[in-house]
């Protein structure tokens, strides 16, 4: 028993970064954990029970071997099923979206709603936070924090949506502290100790036990869900173009950690300017990535008018679906792949990524004719004509809101026993 205790005590400095591996399917396996943390098998034991003491993770009780496989086998690590979640919450122009995730990114419920964004941001949280609760009350499931992805550009440490270009709010809308407050009202319970904070976030101001909430540009954190669980794994320096309900966004991630410059706001890239003589910016500007390659622009370039009955990003996918032999559907995907060439040339000049992934719209068009793409960023860079950048789809549904999620996990992934008040 004492023996026991003196490897857990060595080991409790290594359970964030063993929940980190298990969370990030790194660690599949006990002999894979002992590996990568570097400690002892005695060790790597004690630090995964627990884990699993603690509901976060599950040991296989008898381990069998792999086909093929010699020596004594290993004890598969999963995250719990029926474990904690953590409530995401994602703001679009055409309304909102809520979910229950789990560790390993998995999505447990999800809530959509439609609306017209208000030009008061308070009252679109308050919606969405609302039915996240309503997702928690059903799912009787322990709540463990909340994270929220705006269509904005996330200045820190004031947590403001900077420049809400596609939606109605105020420059510098207090969107952290607004959600804070929603999720106060809606009594959504935080983790046991609320001081914790995502790396390179401010920590909450409250009392251990209150809400707490953290706020991010939503392909910001697309970028961390798809590096953490999807086609971002394993890439050093990734670079993530993505455009959804309206407008372009882009989002670097460095060795793990996103690239958010000097104050949250770096790689708004939807202002590189692709067509001198094009469409007047929301910025101010004319030709921008924003306008010019998203699901408006697509619709536009191929003669379609927009309806209501359904989102811009639906009518533009199913456009490009199912009518992509219509000679005017097909010249407005190669208007859009070529303008969208010109600016990930212009990016893998400047930042020269290992890995490229595109989301939204973007991912249908790569899908409709990959090679047109990549001949275009080949073209245009420097380094794509001395062997290429590979660009992949992203491969996780709604995955802003599954970076919503990591940033609500951030604090129990740095100390488990802490913010589960263990």
């Amino acid at each position: 028993m004492t023996q026991t205790r003196t490897r857990l005590e060595r080991g409790r400095g290594a359970l964030g970064p063993a929940l980190e591996l298990v969370h990030t399917g790194r660690a599949p396996t006990r002999a894979v954990l002992t590996a990568e943390l570097g400690v002892t098998r005695a060790t790597a034991g004690a630090v995964a029970a627990e884990l699993e003491a603690l509901g976060l993770i599950r040991v296989d009780s008898r381990p069998g071997a792999a086909a093929g496989a010699q020596g004594r086998p290993s004890h598969r690590l999963t995250v719990a099923p029926d474990g904690p979640v953590v409530l995401a919450a994602q703001v679009h122009v055409d309304g909102f979206r809520a979910a229950l995730v789990g560790l390993g990114g998995r999505i447990v419920a999800t809530a959509p709603g439609c609306m017209t964004v208000p030009a008061d941001p308070a009252a679109v949280l308050d919606a969405v936070v609302e039915a996240g609760a309503g997702l928690l009350r059903a799912s009787g499931r322990r709540c463990l924090g909340a994270g929220l992805a705006v269509p904005s550009a996330v200045a820190e440490p004031e947590g403001t949506a900077l420049n809400p270009l596609h939606v109605a709010w105020q420059a510098g809308a207090p969107v952290r502290e607004l959600f804070r407050r929603s999720l106060a009202r809606a009594g959504v319970p935080g983790p046991s100790d609320a001081t914790a904070a995502p790396a390179g976030l401010p920590a909450a101001d409250s009392e251990p036990g209150a809400p707490i909430g953290q706020a991010g540009n939503d392909v910001n954190l697309a970028a961390l869900a798809e590096y953490r669980h999807g086609a971002g794994r394993g890439a050093r320096q990734l670079l993530c173009v993505a455009t959804g309900h309206r407008g372009v966004g882009g989002a670097l991630v460095l060795d793990g950690r996103l690239h958010t410059g000097s104050s949250g706001l770096a790689l708004e890239v939807g202002h590189l300017t692709v067509h001198e003589e094009g469409r007047a910016c929301h910025c101010g500007s004319r030709g921008c990535l924003d306008v010019e390659a998203d699901p408006l622009a697509f619709l536009t370039a191929a003669g379609r008018e927009p309806g209501p009955e359904v989102s811009l990003l639906q009518q533009a996918r199913d456009l490009l679906r199912d009518e992509y032999a219509d000679p005017s559907v097909r010249a407005a995907a190669h208007l859009l792949i070529d303008r969208l060439g010109r600016g990930l040339a212009g990016l893998v000049n400047i930042l020269n990524p290992d890995r490229i992934i595109l989301g939204g719209l973007h991912r249908d068009l790569l899908d409709a004719d990959p090679e047109r793409l990549r001949a275009v960023v080949a073209e245009r860079s420097l380094w794509g004509r001395s062997g290429g950048v590979p660009l992949l789809p992203c491969t996780l549904d709604y995955n802003s809101l599954v970076g919503a999620a990591e940033l609500a996990w951030q604090p129990v992934l740095d100390d488990p026993l802490r913010a589960l008040g263990a």
